[in-house]
């Protein structure tokens, strides 16, 4: 049962007073508090990123896996539970802890409630942009906005622009958003009333040739590459950074005539040329890189005083301080899907960024009201959709979510419906960060499905796979998250499987760290063997099977009450004093 409003306050005053709440949050004894403080210095960016299309207020699990080797051990994004609770002195049992860690998750979400929704995150908004003066605030988008539900998929995104018009967002950049296809994005960004910046994507020279639109045919860039912006008397570079990965985790057939890259000497030419031409007062990146690749980013290319980046869903509550040649560059990331609002205050002098507040607030829907008008075009938009997305489909006896570094109850059910669907023995679904949570006694609708799932590449296969080449899938995607050098992660997380477990070693070269692999009954997978394998979200061609909403919600049907089995997780190695690692 939720708790009432009183009592919030009164557990959110406790907090404060104990002074157990993240620096930038520090003495909010009320929730008045939390959502009003004194401006500082003189502008104000606020900052969201990988909404996936949340129109509504959602419950969302934070990882209680988020591991970090190397440089990465103990830091920030890698901390979860206790560890994060100790390192942000933030209060067990508080609001707070409830909205950026996932322990005591269940009872949490059921006296806290929701997070998110763009009517509350609007109210949010138009108090942050009110107390301090509408002329010196800027709203950035680091992408995963156009995807992640029904009505986005159904209206190709046209949704999500139209909220994100009425929210303010004024710079956007994107990731997901071009797996509608280049003419799609292209018309959603006319629609568009904000600027979208992406100095990483550039035009293919034989399309160039072939006459492909580019925003500049001398440089080949697809979009602007940057954009100046003036705030209460200051100017303010903003230079976007697109998903770098988008043609190899995406696929490149939606976009073929577009090349992505970290592009980090390109990015240091154009902070330079920048500071040389244009004297800003700060230079600003919106980056979908995620948080790792944007710390070593961070390290390498100097003039860069903020990164506000996005892609890998941390809620990161203080910023994290990156030295390089030139100075410092902080290096932000506000969650996903809408339950954050990043709050920076800059103050600013000879050309830098002199001292700064920040604040990741979180949204809770029970504490701020709805906007009126972003309430109707919400309604408006999911009208014609209600009585599909409604659909129930079975109940669920378990905790769903998906986020985690190796796997997700809902991902469980998902894996299940694709063995079931397709009589196989075994079942890979991607390790997307996305989807959201559902607590036990909830009635599983198709609402849900939709939003662990919903995509332009839905369609399912089943085929044939050696031991040996389902080894090395398991092999490269490990590889992706737990490389040394953040510039060949990728983001997301362990594929997930169905049928078969297997013991990893994260801290392993490549090639080594998969181990012992066995079929559910317990016997050892066959390098040389083939097995009968399903899946979706194939990245190259086309898959021939139905989208795989339909196999999971024709599976709900049938079982009709959900109850996952965790039996089957992968057995990680060395990670037991991994500050990343919640097994509690």
């Amino acid at each position: 049962m939720q708790i009432s409003r009183r009592e919030f306050l009164r557990i959110l005053g406790m907090a404060g007073v104990a002074g157990m709440l993240p620096a930038g949050i520090q003495g909010c004894n009320s929730a008045a508090d939390m959502y009003s403080f004194p401006g500082f210095g003189d502008i104000r960016l606020l900052h969201i990123t990988d909404t996936h299309a949340q129109l509504m207020p959602v419950y969302y699990r934070e990882p209680s896996l988020n591991l970090g080797f190397g440089e990465a051990f103990g830091r920030p994004p890698h901390l979860v539970g206790q560890a994060f609770l100790e390192y942000y002195k933030i209060s067990a049992g508080s609001p707070f802890a409830y909205a950026y860690t996932s322990l005591d998750y269940v009872d949490a979400a059921q006296r806290f409630g929701k997070l998110g929704g763009f009517a509350h995150l609007k109210t949010l908004v138009d108090k942050m942009r009110g107390e301090f003066g509408r002329e010196k605030t800027l709203l950035f988008d680091t992408g995963d906005t156009w995807q992640g539900s029904g009505t986005a998929l159904w209206t190709k995104g046209t949704d999500m622009v139209d909220v994100c018009n009425l929210l303010g967002v004024d710079v956007m950049t994107g990731h997901w958003e071009f797996t509608y296809g280049a003419e799609v994005v292209r018309s959603n960004l006319e629609r568009f009333k904000g600027d979208f910046v992406a100095q990483n994507v550039k035009v293919k020279e034989e399309a160039l040739f072939d006459g492909v639109e580019a925003f500049d045919e001398m440089t080949g860039h697809a979009f602007r590459p940057y954009v100046m912006k003036e705030l209460g008397g200051h100017r303010i570079a903003v230079i976007g950074q697109a998903f770098p990965y988008t043609p190899i985790a995406n696929p490149q057939r939606f976009i073929p005539d577009w090349t992505f890259g970290i592009n980090s000497m390109e990015l240091q030419e154009l902070v330079d040329k920048i500071r040389r031409d244009e004297r800003p007062d700060a230079v600003i990146l919106i980056s979908h890189n995620g948080m790792d690749v944007d710390v070593k980013l961070a390290g390498e290319v100097n003039g860069i005083d903020v990164i506000f980046g996005g892609h890998t869903h941390d809620a990161v509550p203080r910023p994290f301080e990156v030295r390089n040649a030139s100075g410092r560059t902080f290096v932000t990331n506000a969650g996903s899907n809408g339950k954050f609002l990043g709050v920076m205050d800059l103050e600013l002098g000879n050309g830098t960024v002199r001292d700064y507040r920040y604040r990741l607030l979180p949204v809770f829907s029970n504490e701020l009201g709805e906007d009126r008008n972003m309430k109707a075009m919400i309604d408006d938009i999911r009208k014609p959709y209600l009585d599909k997305l409604h659909q129930p489909l079975a109940t669920t006896d378990s905790l769903l979510y998906r986020r985690g570094n190796f796997d997700g109850p809902f991902d469980k059910v998902i894996c299940d419906a694709l063995i079931a669907r397709n009589d196989a023995q075994i079942a890979l679904s991607p390790g997307f960060r996305w989807g959201t949570t559902l607590l036990p006694g909830q009635t599983v609708t198709m609402e849900h499905v939709l939003d662990q799932t919903c995509m332009t590449y839905p369609e399912t296969y089943v085929r044939d796979m050696t031991g040996a080449q389902i080894g090395a899938i398991l092999e490269d995607v490990a590889d992706n998250l737990f490389n040394a050098d953040p510039y060949y992660q990728q983001g997301g997380d362990m594929v997930r499987v169905g049928g078969m477990q297997y013991t990893i070693n994260p801290s392993a070269v490549f090639g080594k760290r998969i181990e012992n692999m066995r079929l559910s009954d317990g016997k050892p997978i066959d390098a040389s063997a083939k097995y009968r394998v399903a899946g979706w979200a194939t990245v190259g061609a086309q898959s021939p099977g139905e989208p795989v909403w339909e196999s999971v919600a024709e599976y709900l049907k049938d079982v009709k009450t959900v109850e996952v089995n965790r039996s089957g997780s992968p057995v990680v190695k060395h990670a037991e004093s991994n500050p990343g690692a919640d097994f509690s």
